[in-house]
């Protein structure tokens, strides 16, 4: 996926996290995003490790991510919420700070291993 200039998209390299703000309903429905699995999590602090790339869709919550190995007082963050799709990359190992509970939809990539 290409990263634009559009100040709605964001690109995070140090977490190679994608964040596309409000995408329009006709790209969720090109992603058929409503037939993706749904998760969901209460706040607090979780330590993730992405052992496939993740394309996520957030219906409501708030989260901030974190590189594993930081502090929730360092300034090296992702923020992202409702209304966001996010890329997460394959081997992404980091902290999910979530403030407001998370509902997401969300899609694995397929491995051809």
């Amino acid at each position: 996926m290409a990263t634009t200039s559009n100040s709605a998209d964001s690109t995070f390299p140090k977490l190679s996290i994608t964040v596309e703000s409000n995408p329009s309903d006709a790209r969720l429905a090109e992603l058929e995003i409503n037939s993706w699995p749904k998760w969901g999590c209460a706040p607090g602090k979780y330590t993730l490790k992405f052992e496939a790339a993740e394309t996520c869709y957030l219906v409501r919550g708030r989260v901030k991510v974190y590189p594993k190995g930081c502090s929730s007082s360092s300034s090296e963050f992702v923020e992202f919420g409702a209304g966001d799709l996010v890329t997460i990359p394959k081997g992404l190992s980091c902290i999910w700070d979530v403030s407001v509970a998370i509902d997401k939809h969300y899609k694995f990539e397929s491995s051809s291993s």
